[in-house]
């Protein structure tokens, strides 16, 4: 009886090894058929990968989809369409939408016209200048444009920087003839220069220009506006022609007791203080749009009508005196095409036509995404270019989507383009029959005007949000200001490329790397200093790679990841702990790697063959993997050792130690 006792235990002990085999075998099979190889791509044609590349870069929009399949009459009338969007939206237009245009557009006309004639005067040209420059481009924009809601004229920023820009070339006070020949040769260039970004469908080009540069860089230009205002401001009769803080300071007090003009100061202040409480009024309540819009015209009529019956221009009350009336001339054979003012005229339109297209760019985004409707940027930048080329050849100069009138654009209700069409009709009738009657404006009204428009530019709320979210960001933001307000116009939007450029250059030679523990009671592997309780796995360091690698920053990304694996061994000496054998990368967020960052990887491969560390890669993506493949990097470390997931790559390496973590 024992002996039998005996044989059945032996019998069910074997039993019971046999079961735990089974299923010991049948969990390894569950694990190996839960590993997944990484897919490699199918072999593309060089030419097919290259058509891809280009359309993607150039034309992510798709912009022939509608052409498609489509008669050769339709695509004649979509290709119309596309080059004048007018013919689309005018084939429903009715009278509703006509009477909100209408209600815009002479809503903007009575903004536009004090501005403009104000924004001559910052761009060192006669008053006219300012509204023939509200009567062409307008009318060209309204039928190539996309945007149901810009408002199209002289701007602040782009004024002064012309007026600048063209100063230190040519006096305009000694020679007025050149320096408006150069003035139209800078316009005809910067309309090349946008249509030309719109064409070659480069409209990328200006993202480059950050967001927190431009917000500085407006802030700057808006106080150094204000500043040069002072002249007039105060009845200032020689004043610097410097634009820097300082300089302009020193003149201001320099002539403050003998150059100030009470009556001058008098009349501005108490005009300023009016609009600035109209802008109050509107703030407060959005049903009172209007009263800030038409201030400016009702402070200009006001003033005029005082300094008549006062005849406070005897009394050193500076006037506008006298405004050419009637259209445009043509001024196309003036234009230089030839000679020392040629290059010149072209690099300054250059800087100007780039400033005004990123103006009118984020002021067409900020309406269209309030209003969800699509905005063609490329579209957008040939019909800028298509009106400023137009307008240098009918004496015009710059002109870009404003802020202020766009802002009133919307307020009023336009319901397309239509509304630019009608300040343009009001306009032309302001040149016709009205511009005798702006003989006794004062130039203080103006200098109020201007003064008023560009506080709003001051964002100190952006510049605050700005130093919350990222502190680099806000060293461009602020050295742009300073540039522009202490020394001058150009030299700001200088610092403000070049941080945005050195940013860029940091972000793509300094990417970021992160150490990747597992969250307890997943199979989800993040980063450490994210996510304190994710444990490390004993003897694996994960490191996670955020970019592309290529050859500006291969180099740095390989001695990143050998410093993390002299800060973990250090760490495992202290603590005692399993030495490193695996070294996994996470590539998911490498987008592409180029041949200097292959390279780079086989030095680490070798550097940890050194130290008998096997080198592991999880997920890479199929531009990389495709590009280890054929560069025979899988086969040097071997393809087992590329793993679609973290954790895949963890429990095939080390098992028992992924369990434990």
């Amino acid at each position: 009886m024992p002996s039998m006792d005996h044989s059945t235990d032996e019998k069910l002990e074997t039993k019971e090894m046999d079961i735990r085999s089974l299923s010991s075998s049948r969990h390894q099979a569950q694990n190996t058929l839960h590993i997944h190889k990484v897919g490699v791509p199918p072999k593309q044609n060089l030419f097919k990968e290259f058509k891809s590349t280009v359309k993607e870069t150039l034309f992510s929009d798709d912009p022939l989809r509608p052409f498609k399949d489509q008669p050769g009459s339709r695509k004649f009338i979509l290709g119309m369409q596309t080059i004048f969007p007018i013919l689309e939206w005018g084939r429903s237009y009715n009278l509703t939408k006509f009477r909100g245009d209408l209600i815009a557009g002479l809503t903007i006309a009575s903004l536009c016209i004090p501005q403009d004639i104000g924004y001559a005067n910052l761009a060192n040209l006669a008053p006219q200048y300012g509204l023939y420059s509200s009567f062409v481009p307008p009318l060209i924009y309204a039928f190539m444009g996309s945007s149901r809601d810009i408002a199209i004229g002289p701007v602040a920023v782009v004024s002064l920087l012309l007026g600048t820009l063209l100063q230190n070339e040519i006096d305009h006070a000694t020679n007025a003839k050149d320096y408006r020949r150069l003035a139209f040769t800078a316009t005809f260039f910067a309309g090349i220069t946008q249509a030309t970004l719109g064409f070659l469908r480069l409209g990328f080009l200006i993202d480059f220009l950050s967001h927190a540069a431009i917000v500085g860089f407006m802030g700057g230009a808006a106080i150094t506006i204000a500043l040069q205002q002072l002249k007039g401001f105060l009845g200032i009769q020689k004043f610097t022609r410097k634009s820097d803080i300082i300089s302009v300071m020193k003149s201001v007090w320099g002539s403050a007791n003998h150059g100030w003009n009470w009556q001058t100061i008098l009349i501005g202040a108490t005009f300023l203080s009016f609009l600035l409480f109209a802008k109050y009024i509107g703030k407060r309540n959005r049903k009172f749009f209007w009263v800030p819009a038409i201030a400016p015209l009702i402070s200009v009529i006001l003033s005029t009508v005082f300094v008549y019956i006062t005849r406070a221009d005897k009394k050193g009350v500076e006037i506008v005196k006298h405004i050419e009336k009637g259209i445009n001339p043509p001024s196309l054979n003036e234009i230089y095409f030839s000679g020392k003012y040629l290059g010149k005229g072209f690099r300054i339109g250059v800087v100007a036509g780039m400033i005004a297209l990123t103006e009118a760019t984020a002021i067409g985004r900020t309406f269209a995404a309030m209003k969800d409707y699509q905005l063609d940027g490329n579209k957008e930048m040939v019909a800028l270019g298509a009106m400023n080329i137009v307008g240098s050849m009918t004496s015009c100069y710059v002109a870009t989507g404003s802020f202020s009138r766009s802002a009133v654009n919307y307020m009023a209700g336009c319901q397309t383009a239509f509304s630019n069409i009608v300040m343009s009709c009001v306009v032309f009738l302001t040149l016709e029959f009205i511009t005798p009657l702006f003989k006794y404006t004062p130039k203080a009204i103006l200098s109020a005007i201007i003064i008023s428009a560009v506080i709003n530019l001051v964002d100190f709320q952006a510049a605050i949000l700005i130093w919350k979210i990222d502190k680099f960001d806000f060293v461009a933001c602020f050295g742009a200001f300073f540039g522009v307000i202490f020394v001058s116009v150009e030299i700001g939007l200088l610092i403000a490329v070049s941080i945005s450029f050195a940013k860029i250059l940091l972000q793509v030679t300094r990417p970021r790397t992160a150490t990747l523990g597992k969250i307890p009671g997943t199979s989800v592997y993040r980063n450490i200093q994210q996510y304190p309780e994710a444990n490390k796995v004993p003897g694996v360091l994960i490191v996670r790679v955020d970019s592309a690698i290529y050859f500006s920053n291969s180099n740095y990304i390989k001695e990143r990841i050998l410093r993390w694996l002299a800060d973990e061994e250090e760490h495992i000496k202290a603590d005692y702990l399993p030495r490193i054998q695996f070294l996994i990368i996470e590539m998911s967020p490498v987008t592409d790697i180029d041949t200097s960052g292959i390279h780079a990887l086989e030095e680490l491969c070798g550097s940890l063959q050194k130290r008998k560390i096997q080198l592991i890669l999880a997920n890479p993506g199929p531009v990389v993997i495709d590009k280890l493949h054929a560069s025979k990097f899988a086969n040097m470390i071997g393809e087992d050792k590329i793993f679609l997931t973290v954790a895949d790559a963890v429990s095939s390496c080390s098992p028992k130690l992924a369990e434990e973590a």
